[in-house]
């Protein structure tokens, strides 16, 4: 516990939150490849906000990881 509120206070200035985002482009997004411990890394309105494409983001990783599966399996049954 005592090395986990150290850990949070030395990175706390690299969480990603609204006051940093505001010093990004007007049309900047936020990605995260999930999961995001809310709070620490990212702030929840950044993650929540407009700009977060976190959800699109992750169902897309997963779409990819089927089709990696899928050709991985198609070549196992090809070396049989």
């Amino acid at each position: 516990e005592r090395e986990q509120a150290r850990r949070l206070r030395i990175l706390s200035p690299y969480q990603l939150n609204h006051r940093l985002l505001q010093r990004a482009k007007p049309d900047a997004i936020v990605m995260h490849c999930l999961p995001a411990h809310r709070g620490e890394e990212i702030s929840a309105d950044v993650l929540d906000g407009s700009q977060s494409v976190v959800i699109d983001q992750a169902e897309n990783r997963l779409h990819m990881q089927k089709a990696i599966l899928t050709q991985l399996l198609s070549l196992k049954k090809g070396a049989r």
